[in-house]
């Protein structure tokens, strides 16, 4: 059975990842108290669904001191679940939920809005720490992350583990849900070039002048050497899906040259490789 667990902070997109759970062929159920996840699994084991996803999240409070009981019951059952946790800043959380009117389900005549968001994260924490899957959902569209999740089930439903290939610009904030953060503004900045100024490091202008300088092949080398060092130790531990992130400054040139230059690498070796540019719309 393929069991997914869709959590998260209030705002920060968990109805658009549990349809497209549903889209992709989920059954799914949303707000199930967490005492009942057990009893809910071994009926299941009875049933014909193979594909299930359940939202939990902090309007389950009362409950949430019951999830890390009714997971260990739940593998006992022998059943492989994986949580997907969804996260974003706070600023941008307190925006949405302005802009959208809706009343946070932690908020109260003695709470402010901030400090319901805060309390929230520190509830949701335990889940947060056993995800599979952290999206933060701060600069994403409900279209990039709809496309997201379906990533992660495609990863899933077949063996080995999956790497998530993201270049980012640190002018817009280091990315919260990666497992490995590289920092690559040391190399040459195809930027001070007028001709390269308003390229991508997916144009070749740009391969080409990044290819001159050896400074970048050995930084390739080292990083790669790095992932293919450790990576086979995250898959013994079951891990299924890796996120690993490049930046430079603005998210435009270096890092996704060398995103992309390493995701052919990997893929070449037979990993299952997914290629995101976040500041590439």
């Amino acid at each position: 059975m393929n069991f997914i667990i869709v959590s998260g902070l209030s705002g920060s997109g968990k109805t658009i990842a549990l349809q497209a759970l549903e889209d992709s062929g989920h059954y799914c159920i949303d707000n199930l108290p967490a005492i009942l996840l057990p009893e809910f699994a071994e009926r299941l084991l009875r049933s014909d669904e193979k594909n299930v996803a359940i939202g939990l999240d902090a309007r389950n409070r009362a409950f949430l001191v019951e999830v890390p009981t009714a997971l260990e019951r739940i593998e006992a059952l022998g059943i492989r679940y994986r949580i997907i946790f969804l996260h974003a800043d706070e600023a941008v959380l307190v925006k949405r939920f302005k802009e959208t009117r809706r009343r946070h389900p932690m908020a109260g005549a003695d709470t402010s809005l901030l400090e319901a968001i805060q309390r929230e994260r520190e509830l949701l924490e335990p889940l947060a720490r056993a995800a599979s899957f952290r999206v933060d959902t701060t600069r994403t569209t409900p279209h990039d992350l709809r496309n997201q999740v379906r990533d992660f089930v495609r990863g899933e439903e077949t063996s080995g583990i999956t790497l998530l290939f993201q270049s980012f610009g640190y002018k817009n904030g280091t990315p919260l849900d990666a497992d490995f953060v590289f920092d690559v503004r040391c190399l040459p900045n195809p930027y001070w070039e007028q001709s390269l100024r308003h390229r991508s490091g997916l144009e070749k202008p740009v391969v080409d002048y990044m290819e001159r300088h050896d400074e970048v092949h050995e930084m390739f080398g080292e990083v790669k050497k790095f992932l293919q060092t450790w990576l086979p130790r995250f898959e013994r531990e079951d891990r299924t899906y890796v996120t690993v992130a490049l930046g430079c400054t603005g998210g435009v040139h270096r890092s996704v040259y060398l995103i992309n230059r390493l995701a052919a690498h990997f893929a070449g070796l037979g990993y299952k490789t997914q290629v995101r540019h976040r500041e590439l719309k």
